[in-house]
């Protein structure tokens, strides 16, 4: 098995990948470079950047950047990679990248970049936000940048990406992530840098297609998308075998075309792959992640987890999956990963079913350098697709700030569960975050508190505020054990800190 693994990997996908680009290196043996390199890009400060494409094997290739020049050189299959050293924030200047031919990108900014990525709430576009044309025409930030990666699926990791950088405009910002362009608004603000923010998302999909198959490795209870993949890659591999000798003789015929300068024989068809979709695992991964990587960047934000409801604690090992791969693959450490706890929502079903995915998100937080905004105050249960995008990019943010930029003083939280104790008939509750002090949103009695005791029988509970805890009890639970606060899909709770931020969702119990 281990051979056959080894083989389909190294070989099946190898092959596959590189037939890819046999067409374009054949017609001119031009230096290329991916689409995520371009005029208008922004580069990752302070960070050493990696720079790749592609060129004729041997071939020598030199990236300059201001006063910094390096050079590297492709291998035998056409590949190269170089680093740039670290740069400070600024701009603009002028790359250019040189082999037989000089590719010149202009107007490139030095500052920070962020991948924003998942389903709906993150793909949701300015101009479906709250306040849409106001905000669209005040978009005129000449240093925030914009690369909006087409969606697309891959069976197999895909070497580039169909998008290009922009300048934010309101021409460009109408059809960007709402989410994104509030998170890369307030840093630039705050910040004073300049931003790139790569979206890379797409509406209704689950979280298995956007992991790669590294993430799923890693995960123990994960072990059958595992075997998913590796079953559709050995057949995959299979169905290549017999394709290898007509595509060896079209490379010959491809090369002679392009000596002559004629026109390139049709390329052999690849084989179809059954990941090659938007609902089987790594099909988002392939081919709208994997092309991006090793960009500099700093970190992700990440708006997902609606099309996963009903799998409970399960998107807890999911999210560590896909966390834990694009770090590993990516290869800058634990970098920074902030994600939005989903706001409240009517669907049919088990009213339970979204507080589980809330409670899977918050244990989520025990992964190193990860943050998450709680929006159960913002969101509209009629509408899984709450407008007020700012509110949630502002609240992003301000983990960014406060965890990745030193900001120290934000508080970027709002209350979060931290422990329990019995008095006298009652549960008083703390919290970590609670900020300047706990305080009720609206001025009401606290709401959304329950109450159980033995018999696992939950009550409406009376809950206070005493100082940074909460008191919770009810005259029809004498001896209660467990609370439960904002444990429905419709729970829109008043409890949150001075500052403004929602307590999250929490249970006790796990009955």
């Amino acid at each position: 098995m281990m051979g056959s693994r080894r083989w389909t990997l190294a070989t099946g996908i190898g092959l596959a990948t590189a037939w890819l680009h046999v067409a374009g290196s054949v017609a001119g043996a031009d230096v290329t470079l991916p689409r995520v390199f371009g005029s208008h890009m922004v580069l990752q400060q302070q960070m050493s950047l990696p720079v790749w494409g592609w060129a004729d094997p041997g071939e020598a290739v030199t990236v300059t950047l201001g006063d910094h020049s390096v050079r590297g050189q492709a291998d035998d299959q056409g590949r190269w990679k170089v680093r740039l050293p670290e740069l400070p924030a600024g701009g603009p200047h002028e790359m250019t990248v040189s082999g037989k031919n000089t590719i010149r990108l202009t107007d490139v900014l030095v500052g920070e970049v962020w991948l924003c990525s998942g389903q709906s709430n993150m793909e949701w576009p300015v101009r479906q936000a709250d306040d849409a044309e106001k905000e669209i025409a005040a978009a005129d930030h000449s240093r925030i940048r914009l690369f909006q990666v087409r969606n697309t699926t891959s069976g197999l990791p895909l070497a580039d990406v169909d998008a290009e950088w922009q300048v934010c405009t309101p021409e460009t910002i109408r059809n960007f992530s709402a989410v994104g362009y509030y998170f890369g608004r307030a840093l630039q603000q705050q910040l004073d840098v300049p931003i790139g923010l790569i979206n890379s998302s797409w509406g209704g999909t689950m979280i298995e297609p956007w992991t790669p198959p590294e993430g799923f490795a890693a995960t123990p209870k994960l072990g059958e998308f595992v075997e998913v993949i590796d079953e559709a890659n050995r057949r995959y591999a299979e169905a290549l075998v017999p394709l290898l000798s007509p595509f060896e003789a079209w490379v010959r015929s491809a090369r002679q075309a392009g000596s002559d300068g004629k026109p390139l024989p049709p390329m052999p068809a690849l084989p179809a792959h059954s990941l090659n979709d938007r609902t089987r695992p790594t099909g988002l991964y392939n081919a709208m992640i994997y092309p991006l990587m090793p960009f500099g960047l700093r970190g992700a934000i990440w708006y997902q987890g609606e099309a996963n409801r009903g799998d409970g604690m399960l998107y807890h090992e999911k999210m560590k999956a896909l966390i834990g791969g694009w770090r590993q693959v990516w290869g800058q450490g634990d970098f920074p990963f902030y994600y939005v706890q989903l706001a409240p929502y009517r669907s049919g079903g088990d009213p339970t079913a979204l507080p589980q995915i809330w409670e899977a998100q918050t244990a989520t937080l025990s992964v190193p350098n990860t943050g998450m905004a709680v929006t159960v105050d913002i969101g509209n249960y009629r509408n899984i697709h709450p407008t007020n995008k700012q509110e949630v990019g502002r609240r992003l943010s301000l983990w960014a700030l406060a965890r990745t930029y030193g900001r120290d003083r934000i508080v970027y939280s709002g209350p979060l569960y931290e422990s329990m104790s019995t008095e006298d008939g009652r549960i008083r509750i703390r919290f970590d975050h609670v900020g300047g002090g706990l305080t009720s949103r609206d001025g009401e009695p606290l709401n959304f508190f329950e109450i159980a005791g033995q018999d696992k029988n939950f009550s409406a509970a009376e809950a206070k505020i005493d100082g940074d805890t909460v008191v919770v009890g009810s005259e029809q639970v004498t001896r209660p054990v467990a609370v439960r606060f904002g444990w429905h899909q419709r729970a829109a709770p008043n409890l949150m800190n001075k500052e403004g931020l929602p307590a999250s969702p929490f249970r006790t119990d796990r009955w």
